[in-house]
């Protein structure tokens, strides 16, 4: 496959999948205002902005920069942005993806584009989460599962791993460590922004331990939006791709893989609790950073001799 091939098909899944967290987090924290009774918290949406990797500018209110993630189309990580530049991506390499997923991506590309200011920002919210669900199925059951399709979950399997990461670690920074005493819909609303508060109470009841909320969201193997299935995932693509790939070009990128598996495989809470929850998410976010590096290098920016000596 060539590399603009590969690099076009990771980037739009990365688009979509972190499009999709956005409207997802975005959606539970204005839900949340009703509970708090609170409407622009600054203080709040600047944790949310944080949990989401973006950085607010300083002189503009935190509340009022989040909503511009709905429909600026000049801030980057904005929802409309990803949308955009994920179905751009797709649009270069057209031929390498079904009609049907092109036609859903357009549609999801018009539901953005139509949207605005003035219109129910959950209606909006809901339409993207549902659009990208809609996207992953449709791939997953009329594109061939080969290096195409690989690229795709892998760049899924990451972005996912990054946000989760980000998000859990700025939870337990505000709500755990700064204000250990804070109200349980803090960790509702934590377990919902991963989808996961319906799955958490069938695996711990409704008992809403931070420790166990940690576990759930970083260790668990079984749950999709988990660091840990995300990461096994990722690495599952990374080993198919890997067939066609000389030993020694794959061996960096095989090598980080398994070690951040280990990582998550054998990881404790307790232990992981007592020496630094925050540090231990640092720690696979910067070895997501590295496996990134490594997966281009690897096949899409690596240099012609490599691929003449592959």
């Amino acid at each position: 496959m060539l590399s603009r091939v590969a690099d076009s098909l990771f980037w739009m899944s990365r688009y979509l999948e972190r499009a999709e967290h956005t409207a997802r987090v975005m959606n539970v924290q204005l839900n949340l205002m009703l509970e708090r009774g609170v409407e622009t918290d600054d203080r709040h949406w600047a944790r949310v902005l944080r949990s989401l990797g973006v950085e607010k500018p300083e002189e503009e209110a935190a509340f009022a920069f989040a909503q511009s993630l709905l429909h600026s189309t000049r801030a980057p990580s904005s929802i409309v942005s990803c949308v955009n530049s994920a179905r751009e991506n797709a649009r270069q390499v057209r031929e390498q993806i079904t009609s049907e997923m092109w036609e859903q991506l357009n549609r999801l590309f018009l539901e953005v584009k139509r949207a605005d200011d003035a219109g129910d920002v959950r209606d909006f919210l809901q339409a993207i989460k549902e659009g990208a669900h809609l996207f992953q199925g449709i791939t997953d059951s009329t594109m061939t599962h080969g290096e195409g399709w690989q690229f795709i979950q892998a760049g899924r399997g990451l972005e996912r791993a990054v946000a989760v990461a980000m998000l859990v670690g700025v939870h337990f920074t505000e709500f755990h460590t700064a204000h250990p005493d804070s109200e349980p819909i803090e960790w509702i609303g934590l377990l919902q922004s991963c989808t996961a508060f319906e799955a958490y109470c069938k695996a711990y009841t409704a008992d809403l331990r931070p420790d166990r909320v940690a576990e759930f969201l970083v260790l668990n193997p079984v749950f999709p939006h988990s660091i840990r299935f995300s990461v096994d995932a990722l690495a599952a693509s990374l080993k198919q791709l890997g067939a066609d790939v000389s030993s020694r070009r794959l061996a960096r990128v095989e090598r980080i893989a398994g070690r951040m598996q280990a990582t998550l495989a054998f990881g404790q809470i307790d232990e992981i609790m007592t020496a630094g929850l925050h540090a231990y998410l640092d720690t696979v976010r910067r070895q997501c950073t590295q496996l990134h590096s490594a997966l281009y290098q690897t096949y899409i920016a690596y240099p012609v001799a490599a691929a003449l000596g592959a």
